[in-house]
């Protein structure tokens, strides 16, 4: 069963393109992101759980993502309009979430540098790859 031709091996391959670039990004950014959430080495946790949240969500992102580039039409799901999309989503919602919660959480703008890059490259990682791989018939 499909839901508006979602493309669920798109979405499976993007949600562990995002993981892999987390996985890439924070390990060569691990300590300016630690210095800027005021996390000591001592409070950093690399639990499978949170490995598996982070997953999950991961998960459920890539299916928004392909709902969103999904409802561009049939013939009109491409790599370019994907990546489009997928900034959209991430300067609308992402971006403005982490620049208000950080705010008032009273991180500095570097925290949400950091995160808000990241969350660029997975946004437009998953963009890139759900679009490449269009819809199913």
């Amino acid at each position: 069963m499909a839901f508006a031709g979602m493309n669920y091996l798109a979405v499976l391959i993007a949600a562990i393109a995002a993981f892999v670039i987390g996985a890439i990004y924070y390990g060569v950014l691990g300590k300016p992101w630690m210095k800027a959430a005021r996390i000591g080495p001592a409070g950093a946790q690399m639990s499978p759980v949170l490995f598996a949240i982070s997953f999950v969500s991961e998960l459920v992102m890539a299916t928004m993502v392909a709902g969103v580039v999904g409802h561009l039409g049939p013939g009109e799901v491409t790599l370019a309009k994907g990546v489009v999309s997928a900034f959209f989503l991430w300067l609308g919602f992402v971006a403005t979430t982490l620049v208000v919660n950080h705010r008032y959480q009273g991180f500095g703008w570097d925290l949400s540098l950091i995160d808000g890059v990241h969350w660029l490259l997975v946004l437009l990682a998953m963009g890139a790859i759900i679009g490449a791989m269009g819809v199913t018939g």
